[in-house]
């Protein structure tokens, strides 16, 4: 189980544990979220001792930001108080993630009540929790100096789905600073100055332990660098190395 010594983590895992109390005590679904991928992780961890059934989901499949609800029997999907926020705008038009987190923190709403922004060429989507979904539609009609339409159903240029490269290396062993000089392509001496100096996170977690053992499925993060699962082993070479799996996030 996940103990920190964070106040901030602290008070999410106390949320955590209110979510489950309520949903014993009321016999119903209760929810906490949006939550962040290391939150995510660690409330998952932390909850895994729940006699509750614990979901997470942030309105489509693989999301990033998520909410979790804790229930006594099964939940489906549409269930969760979740809502896409669909936009349209002229393809001439530039526009970021920054630049929709903007506009909606700027109309007092908080980022937990905000999951996944997807913004494509002329169109983008924004997962928001369902109570503030009307406040948005009524509020938003630009995005910048850029002006924007809500429409309530996904425009067909609009794809959700993370983009991600398949990656091989070979390594020596398991060992963090291995595995990060594998992906960098730096030097192991330069490899173990960034993860004494924090730079490196496993399962979102910072971690300074240079020998710390990598497992599959472990989520390597590496500032300046971006995201990587480790998929796993795909078999020896001759000289013992291992062929390692990796999925890059872009």
């Amino acid at each position: 189980m996940y103990i920190s010594d964070s106040k901030e983590d602290k008070v999410l895992l106390s949320k955590a544990d209110d979510i489950v109390s309520l949903s014993l005590t009321r016999k119903k679904p209760c929810y906490l979220g949006f939550l962040n991928e290391r939150e995510t992780y660690i409330v998952k961890d932390y909850l895994s001792w729940s006699d509750t059934n614990i979901t997470f989901y942030g309105g489509y499949d693989n999301a990033l930001r998520t909410v979790v609800c804790s229930s006594i029997g099964e939940i489906s999907q549409e269930d969760f108080p979740i809502k896409p926020v669909y936009f349209t705008f002229r393809t001439c038009d530039v526009l970021t993630h920054r630049d929709f987190l903007g506009a909606l923190i700027n109309l007092g709403i908080e980022r937990s009540c905000i999951g996944d922004i997807i913004v494509n060429n002329g169109s983008a989507v924004v997962f928001v929790k369902s109570d503030i979904y009307d406040y948005i539609i009524s509020q938003v009609s630009k995005i910048g100096r850029v002006g924007v339409k809500t429409v309530p159903v996904k425009p067909k240029n609009l794809e959700i789905k993370q983009e991600f490269e398949n990656l091989q290396f070979l390594v020596s062993s398991m060992r963090l600073d291995v595995i990060v000089a594998a992906i960098t392509n730096l030097s192991r001496q330069k490899v173990s100055e960034m993860i004494l100096s924090g730079k490196v996170y496993c399962n979102y977690l910072q971690t300074q332990n240079v020998s710390n053992k990598v497992a599959d499925n472990d989520i390597i993060s590496i500032r300046g660098f971006g995201k990587y699962i480790i998929e796993g082993q795909i078999g020896l070479t001759k000289k013992g190395r291992i062929k390692l799996s990796i999925k890059h996030f872009s």
